[in-house]
């Protein structure tokens, strides 16, 4: 009687297993199924217009996932051929033909049948920001010119503009947490996550005309004006940033060159500690003065040539560098350098843009120590121009004679200027890229002027089949259980057998 009881509940057991079994395989074939189906995604175009150069950047993204975090991804960086479009100041018609490859390239990667819908955007910085300072017209018509030649092709274009510098920095701010999902994370259950407002990173952007810092103090920010506050995915964000224009690289070792000369005890001669030694070219007083962020002497002297001979001193290339900053602050007040207020650096912070290329090229972005950083950038600028033309064949000669008047340069302004010391120096990750995506304002432009990034939190992971995937969970628990009151049946009744033939 017993075995028989046991014989009936196996196999009663056996069949739910059996329909579960097939409901299992039913539920995760249409899970394959959807997982399987092309997802559509969205494109956008951000040209971002630099000082010294033009680069298209073509994102994309799942369109089931818009208001999620890090999913947009790089396609491409295209770099315009040519200087920067503020160097069309009488060519505007150059500057619009500039981008034309880069469109074209663009028109390729994108499917013909969603180029209308994919907005395209033109943002320019420092270097127009300076020609707008210089002459407003050219400004005008360079836009102009750069918006017409976009305007040409099928996408949804919404605009060129010149972006402010705290707009410069804001949006690079929002790019590195983006990526790094610091504003919002999704969990593996489908829950959006907010990490502690504090644990955002700060952004330190280095460009050729200007020069950016932002970051959430801990404290009060005291100056409105280089404050800006974020509301995203339902957190508010007091942060503090402020853009230095005329500090961008370039135009830094304009204003050097420019003190050595003025400094000089030769009118033709310019000593250069921060060229190597032996470097020699000639230069005229019109390079000297040729852009608003050199002042030139009140009563010009005519055209001449000038000859430039690099000395290779590391301490008198710092002395010279220094000068270009006055670090002095106000009573009870903390600041950056020319009297901008400035709270105290905190967290952690991403370096990008000329500050990781400076550093990379001595191999000095890996966190090394401040004493390690002083102590290579010191070697290498006592090097003659022989031996580093020796070392390094390929490079460019203009970014060779540079190198160490831009990593002393980039040296000063994250110590003195910005006021990180030995404590705070290993908080400065050096980086290119977060997650394949390249580091600057442009993404957070795009992701800002497309609503991706809403005010308040999603209510829900879109896209993520939660249910599907709960059920599928729960009919596996349910078969593992069954199976294993199978088993115990099975071994029951064996051993119900082997009492009865006893």
């Amino acid at each position: 009687m017993q075995t028989r009881l046991l014989r009936v509940v196996g196999w009663s057991l056996a069949a739910m297993l059996g329909v579960l079994g097939v409901a299992i395989f039913l539920l995760v074939l249409t899970l394959a199924k959807d997982a399987a189906l092309p997802t559509r995604n969205k494109y956008g175009l951000v040209f971002d217009a630099g000082s010294t150069h033009t680069a298209l950047y073509i994102y994309r993204w799942p369109t089931d996932k818009e208001n999620g975090t890090g999913i947009v991804s790089q396609v491409e960086a295209c770099t315009v051929s040519g200087p920067g479009i503020s160097s069309y100041a009488d060519n505007p018609a150059g500057a619009g033909a500039s981008l034309k490859p880069c469109l074209d390239k663009a028109m390729k990667i994108i499917p013909a049948e969603q180029q209308r819908e994919t907005p395209a955007y033109l943002g320019a910085t420092a270097g127009m920001r300076l020609l707008r300072e210089q002459n407003s017209t050219k400004a005008e018509q360079v836009l102009a010119e750069v918006a017409k030649a976009i305007g040409e092709y099928p996408v949804d274009f919404r605009g060129a503009r010149i972006l402010m510098g705290n707009e410069e920095g804001s949006f690079g701010w929002i790019t590195v947490n983006y990526l790094l999902e610091m504003l919002i994370k999704c969990s593996f259950t489908g829950k959006w996550i907010h990490p502690p407002a504090e644990d955002v990173v700060g952004a330190l952007d280095l460009g050729g005309a200007s020069t950016q810092i932002t970051f959430l103090p801990g404290t009060t920010i005291d100056d409105s004006s280089m404050r800006v506050v974020l509301r995203l995915y339902g957190t508010n964000y007091s942060i503090y940033t402020h853009s230095y224009l005329c500090y961008g690289q370039n135009q830094a070792l304009k204003m050097l060159m420019a003190s050595l000369y003025q400094g000089s005890p030769s009118p033709q001669q310019i000593s250069h500690p921060c060229y190597p030694k032996g470097y020699r070219e000639n230069i005229t007083t019109a390079d000297l003065y040729n852009s608003p962020c050199v002042r030139a002497p009140s009563t010009p002297s005519p055209a001449q040539v000038l000859t430039v001979t690099g000395t290779g001193d590391p301490a008198a290339c710092t002395t010279a560098i220094q000068k270009l900053f006055n670090f002095s602050c106000g009573v009870n007040r903390t600041c950056g350098f020319n009297g901008v207020y400035q709270p105290p650096v905190r967290g952690q912070f991403f370096a990008f843009s000329g500050l990781y290329h400076n550093f990379h090229f001595l191999n000095l972005t890996g966190g090394q120590s401040l004493t390690l950083v002083n102590a290579t950038i010191g070697q290498f600028c006592t090097s003659s121009w022989e031996k580093v033309q020796k070392e390094f064949p390929t490079m460019d000669r203009t970014h060779l004679r540079d190198a160490c008047a831009a990593s002393s340069y980039t040296l000063a302004l994250l110590l003195q200027g910005y006021k990180f010391n030995h404590m705070t120096w290993l908080n400065i990750h050096f980086v290119p890229q977060v997650a394949n995506v390249d580091m600057g304002w442009t993404l957070g432009y795009m992701l800002n002027l497309t609503n991706m990034i809403p005010s308040e939190t999603p209510q829900r992971v879109i896209g993520l089949q939660r249910s599907n995937w709960i059920a599928a969970t729960v009919l596996l628990a349910v078969m593992l259980i069954l199976i294993f009151c199978l088993l115990t049946v099975i071994c029951c009744q064996k051993n119900s057998s082997g009492y009865e033939s006893l």
